[in-house]
């Protein structure tokens, strides 16, 4: 009875310090932007907003001297802000591109078809393999396409939340 004891807390003891060094070990960072629809905007046409990134760049300091490696997107997720009770009902699709100072787009989620009344959906992620380059040049740039369905009736705020993760470089 005694060694089943002894067993089960080494056993609970390795488990809790893997998770710990796991979390330790690999990094995630958000980074987020605002996209305003207008009413104006015509349906069953793509249009694109640019946004540049502020707070990712205060995670790497902005160079490549960052001592971060194998950064590939983990999470993307699109939300209404405002009207406050308005829905995705009116995108026929979404697709979010990032990009930096010297290179090339990369298109990391994207989301076609989509019908829904919520005001919120995670978009489906692209295999783009790793984004290092980009997100520790400067300026990073997220470049959100997206047609309508629908022209909508008042103007539309709209959420695009990314996270990226990473581990760290030796």
């Amino acid at each position: 009875m005694k060694k089943i004891f002894s067993t089960a807390i080494i056993a609970s003891v390795a488990l809790v310090s893997c998770g710990t060094v796991q979390s330790l070990v690999q990094n995630t960072f958000p980074y987020t932007a605002n996209v305003l629809i207008s009413t104006g905007v015509p349906a069953d046409k793509e249009v694109s907003s640019t946004a540049t990134a502020s707070n990712v760049q205060t995670w790497f300091g902005g160079n490549n001297n960052a001592k971060i490696k194998d950064v590939r997107i983990s999470d993307a997720k699109v939300s209404v802000v405002t009207p406050s009770n308005g829905s995705l009902n009116d995108f026929k699709s979404i697709k979010v591109y990032v990009s930096s100072s010297g290179t090339g787009e990369r298109l990391v989620a994207s989301r076609s078809n989509i019908s829904t009344s919520s005001s919120s959906l995670n978009l489906d992620l692209n295999d783009t393999g790793f984004l290092d380059e980009v997100v520790k040049s400067t300026g990073l740039t997220v470049r959100t396409v997206y047609e309508l369905k629908n022209q909508t009736s008042s103007d539309m705020n709209i959420k695009i939340a990314l996270n990226f993760s990473s581990v760290p470089a030796k």
